[in-house]
Formats: structure tokens, C-alpha cells, sequence
């Protein structure tokens, strides 16, 4: 693997606690997915408690109370338009490094068609 680009970007917010990057220390980027560096620490903490092998830790089943769940809704739909918005971007990469829509649809499970009608306007 190469090594990662460095880029701020303002516009970025962590997939796991929806803080922008202008209030986080450092954000780290995979595919349409940030993590910041609190949100990391929480994650080497869960790592470190003891678990079964391939146990998912899934927030939505902790008990927590209903204007938890609501106040965590906001977060999770701007997540959702940020993964998407990302996810335009990388079609966009891959048709400007030569992909027919047939591969994009294909490595998206879906139709050629539905992938030109879904990102065409984004490409």
C-alpha cells in the first residue's frame, strides 16, 4: 500500500461520532469512511476488553435512552450523505482511469444501466 495523501478538508466529519475535522485532532480516511483520533482511542479500548473472536460490538443494542438515539439520528443521516457524496467521487476516479459503467455497475452489483443512471451526473 502507498502512503496516504495528507489533505485538509473542512468538509470532512468522523463516521463515528460526526464531529468536523476543524474540532477533532486528526482525521483518518478510508473508502467514504473518517475515524478521528478520540473515536480512535475509544476503538483501541473496546479492542483491548476481552471478546469472542468475530463479536461485533453494535451501538443501536446497547441500552441507551430514546433522546440518545434521537440526538445520534442527525449524525448518522450526515454520515450517510458524506459516504455518498464520497462514493460519487471514487466512480468518478474510476471512470477517469478508464472504467466502462458495465465495471462500475458490476463491482457495485448492480446493472450498467443502473450505475450510469445513479452516477452519471457525478462522473
Amino acid at each position: 500500500m502507498g502512503t496516504p495523501s495528507k489533505v485538509a478538508s473542512p468538509d470532512v466529519v468522523c463516521s463515528f461520532c460526526g464531529r468536523a475535522s476543524s474540532v477533532v485532532g486528526r482525521i483518518v480516511a478510508g473508502p467514504a469512511v473518517y475515524i478521528c483520533n478520540d473515536c480512535v482511542g475509544l476503538c483501541v479500548g473496546v479492542l483491548a476488553e476481552s471478546g469472542a473472536p468475530g463479536e461485533a460490538v453494535l451501538p443501536w443494542r446497547v441500552d441507551t435512552d430514546l433522546a440518545t438515539v434521537l440526538g445520534t439520528l442527525p449524525r448518522m443521516a450526515l454520515a450517510q450523505r458524506q459516504a455518498s457524496d464520497h462514493l460519487g467521487r471514487w466512480v468518478g476516479r474510476a471512470r477517469e482511469l478508464g472504467a466502462t459503467w458495465a465495471d462500475i455497475g458490476a463491482a457495485l452489483g448492480m446493472t450498467r444501466q443502473s450505475a450510469w443512471e445513479r452516477f452519471s451526473n457525478e462522473a
